[in-house]
């Protein structure tokens, strides 16, 4: 399974409504995470967990959701996310 598949099934804790995941990792070749085998990712995610809460922690929630793959193979993780009443 490739990273944005993992990426997408760990996000399932938070039972997102929408979710869009960018791989990124081509625009970053040569950068220090690209040669250690980190990538470079993009999240929309839209889940009513995030209602309420400030953007440092739905942050949080969505890096707790993803674990270990924070710590090799994402090197860089863009992330919106946002409640369904803010669409």
């Amino acid at each position: 399974m490739n990273t944005v598949d993992t990426l997408r099934q760990r996000l399932a804790v938070l039972e997102p409504q929408q979710i869009d995941i960018i791989d990124d990792s081509h625009r970053h070749a040569g950068h220090a995470g690209a040669r250690d085998g980190g990538g470079h990712y993009r999240l929309s995610i839209v889940a009513p967990v995030f209602a309420g809460k400030r953007t440092m922690e739905r942050h949080r929630l969505v890096y707790d959701a993803a674990g270990d793959l924070m710590k090799r193979q994402i090197h860089a993780l863009s992330i919106t996310a946002k409640s369904p009443d803010e669409i």
